[in-house]
């Protein structure tokens, strides 16, 4: 049973891979650009489905634990001449998606009124 269930993950693993990599080459930005894009867009929409807001850890964890299931797939799918390289690799890409989101938050949390306008209304000339 425990065979079966691990060539059953393994192959949920290969399709997720195989779909990211559509995803790459159908789009015309850098490896790098769709980490950023994908952490915003998970963190967001995180938020919009558990109905909590933004400074709120819960989206943040949601997308935290996305990145690391992405970047586990990656690491059983794909062979890499030398594995550091890989866990190089697999670093940058949860640092560069947790990035915005992250700073985005904290500053939220710890400066709201960068926000809301620090609580005054703006008048309009």
């Amino acid at each position: 049973m425990m065979h079966g269930l691990g060539k059953a993950l393994l192959a949920a693993m290969t399709s997720w891979h195989r779909g990211k990599l559509f995803i790459e080459h159908l789009v015309t930005l850098s490896h790098d650009s769709i980490h950023i894009i994908a952490g915003l867009l998970l963190w967001i929409i995180a938020g919009a489905l558990l109905r909590r807001p933004l400074t709120s850890w819960a989206p943040w964890l949601c997308a935290l634990a996305a990145i690391m299931w992405n970047e586990s797939v990656d690491l059983v799918v794909e062979r890499w001449p030398e594995r550091s390289w890989q866990y190089g690799e697999g670093a940058k890409d949860v640092l560069l998606t947790m990035f915005v989101p992250t700073v985005i938050m904290l500053a939220a949390r710890l400066r709201p009124e960068l926000f809301n306008g620090g609580g005054r209304r703006s008048r309009r000339r």
